[in-house]
């Protein structure tokens, strides 16, 4: 593969409601993230993603857009963003924007119209039926309810992956998709590096969503899942060309698909000349949560499942394309409370769980307090939970007489807001975020865990992600460790994770022993110059508990 400038990128994910507050009303904006530019400088990175911030309700996040060409009012304006890009560029660090085009909100101008009158042109902007006065069919959404919403008290309904307020754009419609191509030019213009491209998988419909007779059933509750009719669907890559052609080749710009690619594909969506320039692999994040009538709970696993699914995406990846590795996002828990056992989380280990997955061949991603060792919130009750989505889900468990504790106890474990709480800059009341009562429960353990005791402390998860993130981008081992082959090393113990980046005559050795026991190291694994300790000491021979060296 050619080299990109992407390849050499270290992204730091914000979540701007909870990032910085700059104007005292409690929630993240773009003027705290450029108050806040220089820490990202120091910090190394060299990239920065950018969770929604068009005009939206917020009835998901963000993930609800209203005006594509507009920032919401919340973040600030159209000119303060301009201005954010300058400022990072000033500071070396490209911008990325997240692009939500499988759906827009329900209060979208555009939506407006088509339901309105079903005979203007934006109607077809949407994937609307007409029935005799029944649901078209038994498809559920993502969240666990029908996919389709009766439009006011006519006989037109209209699909929807997501929730009811996130109706389905209809790519189908040329007119749509040239709106869609001509609004990432204006964001390109402005000096956007990229995107991260949300649910692209799901553009593509089946024939099947049309029908209007049921489809079978996967539940107890006599509904079909979604993902057989909406993912990676026939002809899609038609759709994704388009948007390759029109914008991403043209300006060499980086592009992050969030969508689950089987191997068969992966040349196609991430390779030489793929689709993108990487995609997001769930196999290793997701390892601990299941479906069940549509809602997601958690499920057991082992660190030799986690090892399998992490060196065997690796594989597939080298083959064919480039990877992405991460371990948190918007979407997901604290990784420490999802990989380490409560009784063990700490520095050792949370430095343990970075080394582990900072090093894979790929560019890495870093979620905003990822860095700090951020933890899980501890949240009493629904009152403090702020999720949409998990409000509506304990309200319809409630409804019909379910263990609702069950879903608090899944909202503590692997709910999306335990990654949403407001970024720990220090020990004051509200972290340093706010100076008013944030849109969020700030963590109570922000007095211990946050940027400026982790700045003094020695040594500090802060610090040690530093130093990883110098290594990969300006030291001598930055090209190994960026191009460099990945090979897995075979080891007995599940929690033993070893492998190897490989550039010409010159190798580095990544080990890691991700559990509360010492290990003696096989004779052919001994000895070795360490570049990198979260411990003091390396005997040569062994790694003590939660120690993750390089050699």
């Amino acid at each position: 593969m050619n080299r990109k400038w992407w390849q050499e990128a270290v992204v730091y994910q914000i979540y701007p409601k909870s990032f910085q507050d700059s104007n005292g009303d409690g929630i993240g904006d773009l003027r705290g993230i450029m108050k806040r530019m220089d820490y990202l400088k120091e910090l190394g990175v060299n990239t920065i993603w950018l969770c929604p911030i068009n005009a939206s309700p917020m009835k998901d996040g963000g993930y609800d857009i209203s005006d594509y060409m507009k920032i919401d009012p919340s973040f600030g304006t159209n000119e303060d963003f301009k201005e954010l890009i300058e400022c990072a560029k000033k500071a070396g660090i490209r911008v990325l924007m997240d692009l939500v085009v499988n759906h827009c909100s329900d209060q979208h101008e555009w939506f407006k119209q088509a339901v309105a009158d079903p005979n203007s042109k934006y109607a077809d902007y949407f994937i609307i039926e007409e029935t005799d006065g029944e649901v078209p069919n038994n498809l559920r959404c993502y969240n666990g309810y029908s996919a389709w919403e009766r439009i006011g008290d006519s006989n037109r309904f209209y699909f929807h992956c997501f929730s009811k307020e996130q109706p389905d754009l209809n790519w189908e419609c040329e007119e749509l998709r040239r709106e869609i191509i001509d609004m990432m030019l204006y964001w390109q213009k402005m000096g956007v590096a990229g995107f991260r491209v949300d649910a692209i998988g799901n553009l593509k419909k089946s024939p099947k969503v049309f029908e209007h007779q049921p489809l079978p059933t996967d539940g107890t509750d006599g509904m079909a899942a979604i993902d057989p009719y909406v993912l990676l669907q026939d002809g899609i890559e038609d759709f994704l060309g388009e948007l390759k052609r029109e914008v991403f080749d043209k300006y060499d710009m980086m592009t992050v698909a969030e969508v689950s690619v089987p191997e068969d594909k992966v040349e196609q969506y991430t390779g030489e000349n793929g689709l993108f320039s990487m995609v997001f692999d769930f196999t290793y994040t997701d390892l601990d949560v299941h479906r069940i009538n549509g809602l997601e709970w958690k499920r057991p696993w082992t660190y030799a499942e986690l090892k399998n699914r992490i060196m065997t995406s690796q594989e597939i990846l080298q083959k064919h394309s480039w990877g992405s590795p991460y371990l948190e996002n918007h979407d997901q828990c604290r990784s420490g409370n999802k990989y380490i056992p409560a009784e063990d989380l700490g520095y050792e280990s949370k430095t343990a769980l970075g080394a582990l997955y900072f090093f894979l061949r790929g560019t890495p991603f870093i979620y905003q307090g990822q860095e700090l060792g951020m933890e899980n919130y501890p949240f009493a009750d629904i009152t403090e939970i702020r999720d949409p989505f998990a409000i509506k889900r304990y309200e319809q468990e409630l409804e019909q007489g379910r263990d609702v504790e069950a879903d608090m106890d899944y909202f503590r474990q692997r709910g999306r807001d335990n990654s949403r709480i407001p970024m720990q800059w220090d020990a004051s009341v509200y972290a340093g975020f706010s100076e008013v009562e944030p849109w969020i429960n700030v963590h109570p353990d922000h007095d211990q865990i946050n940027v400026e005791a982790e700045l003094e402390q020695e040594p500090s998860v802060l610090k040690f992600y530093k130093e990883m993130i110098r290594l990969r981008t300006k030291s001598e081992y930055s090209e190994i460790l960026t191009f460099g082959d990945f090979r897995a090393v075979e080891t007995a113990e599940d929690t033993f994770f070893c492998y190897d980046r490989v550039l010409r005559d010159r190798t580095l050795r990544v080990m890691v022993n991700l559990c509360s026991q010492p290990l003696e190291l096989p004779e052919k694994l001994q000895g070795g110059k360490a570049i990198l300790n979260n411990l003091e000491t390396y005997s040569g021979t062994s790694l003590q508990p939660y120690q993750a060296v390089i050699l």
